[in-house]
């Protein structure tokens, strides 16, 4: 990180730089993606460490929303602006969970799951969106708008609505889950279902941006990267700043991907860590334009229509595409695709040991499987993996008790009769 004096915004193409108070999520001048590079902090390496492990050894004792949040505790690599124009719930602060089964279904003894459903909407998103929402107010943006398959539209719907910001949501019809869509029309936004896939209802976000003036909240806005940055930094201060070899994480938008890649190459040029995990980003086979990119040395960029189980993941043409590819490239990176079928299997174990995620979550923890049975992993190598969305944001995907669904759960629920007999044939079919 280059020392500076103040937040520098700057496209990543032509090199226009903007603002820091502007409401473009985009290049106005040829519409490409936008670079942050935060101030400079007042310290590095362990002072800095000191720094944040100050902040988070009390956090629960702290009487603010601000000063509880898991984002605005690295508020000097984030964003830096006054107290007043933070719009937090918090958020942060999530789980790093070890579960013998999970370890010995993947083959990796110090395999450790950090829970980003344990955020106040159930997902990682709302890392992002207390940055973006954040600008928003500092912008003064009239309204504020987004593309999802889901998780990203209950986030901006709720700081949205806690911002005292209209939302307007976009989300493909048929093609979200019941309990992320009740979410959003719970929290308020105006949701529109667009005949259509995730890559339409983003291509019509940008053009409501680019006409109407409304602010774009989806992860091309370069303020929800910073802010999911922030589950690194958090990552590596639960591992006392010794990173893992490898973090996994599932990857649809690629907006984590880029996120994370950044964060690493932050936090080494501060300092606050001497080596650099691997990342490996997981996408579903039936959507899988990066991985396709990666076997070919991302010689050709793809794009297919996207079809998968995994809804939050359910993107054919990643719009963070060239910073995903920076951040495979600077960790010496691995991107693969595993089936509909791995998914929900990794998913079962994951809820059968207590922890439960959304199907999209549980790429991750496939594609570590998958990478052991290959050799990529090593047994003995440290690994996290980043289980993005909570147990409750598909809920169909559990309750299906259809023996003919091709992805039935273990625990779908069984009608019986009203009778003792059929209870024990239950019983006896568990404890078998």
């Amino acid at each position: 990180m280059t020392a500076n004096n103040a937040m520098s915004i700057a496209c990543a193409s032509c090199g226009e730089t903007l603002s820091d108070r502007t409401p473009h999520a985009t290049c106005p001048k040829c519409d490409g993606l936008l670079d942050i590079t935060p101030a400079s902090p007042p310290a590095r390496g362990v002072e800095l460490q000191k720094l944040f492990d100050a902040r988070a050894s009390d956090y629960a004792m702290r009487g603010t929303a601000i000063q509880s949040s898991g984002v605005w505790r690295f508020r000097e690599l984030v964003l830096q602006t006054d107290d007043a124009s933070i719009v937090t719930h918090p958020e942060g602060n999530t789980p790093l969970l070890h579960r013998n089964a999970v370890s010995q279904y993947v083959g990796i003894d110090s395999l450790r799951m950090k829970h980003e459903g344990h955020n106040p909407t159930g997902s990682f998103k709302d890392r992002g969106m207390t940055v973006a929402v954040t600008q928003a107010r500092r912008c003064g943006a009239t309204a504020i708008a987004c593309a999802s398959t889901g998780n990203t539209s209950s986030s901006l719907a709720s700081y949205a609505a806690h911002a005292g910001i209209p939302a307007l949501v976009m989300v493909p019809v048929g093609r979200i889950s019941m309990g992320k869509l009740a979410q959003t029309v719970a929290y308020g936004a105006r949701t529109l279902l667009v005949r259509g896939d995730f890559d339409d209802c983003l291509r019509l976000v940008r053009e409501s941006a680019q006409s109407l003036g409304v602010y774009l909240g989806n992860s091309l806005n370069p303020f929800r990267i910073e802010g999911q940055k922030t589950i690194i930094f958090e990552l590596l201060q639960q591992c006392g700043w010794n990173p893992p070899d490898w973090i996994a994480l599932p990857a649809g938008n690629l907006g984590n991907t880029s996120a994370f890649g950044k964060a690493l190459r932050e936090a080494h040029e501060l300092g606050l860590i001497e080596k650099i995990p691997r990342l490996l980003s997981v996408q579903a086979s039936g959507a899988a334009p990066f991985a396709h990119a990666f076997a070919e040395d991302f010689a050709n960029r793809h794009r297919v229509r996207a079809e998968t189980i995994a809804t939050a993941i359910r993107i054919g043409d990643p719009a963070s595409w060239d910073r995903g590819v920076a951040a495979i490239r600077f960790t010496n990176g691995v991107v693969a695709a595993v089936s509909d079928e791995a998914i929900m299997e990794a998913k079962s174990v994951i809820d059968a040991s207590g922890v439960g995620c959304e199907p999209a979550s549980a790429a991750s923890v496939a594609g570590v499987k998958a990478l052991v049975a290959r050799g990529v992993i090593k047994p003995g190598e440290s690994v996290v993996t980043m289980l993005t969305g909570h147990v409750l944001k598909d809920p169909e995907k559990i309750l299906t008790s259809d023996a003919h669904s091709p992805h039935p759960h273990p625990s779908a629920p069984i009608e019986i009769d009203a009778n003792l007999a059929a209870v024990e044939r239950v019983l006896k079919s568990v404890a078998n």
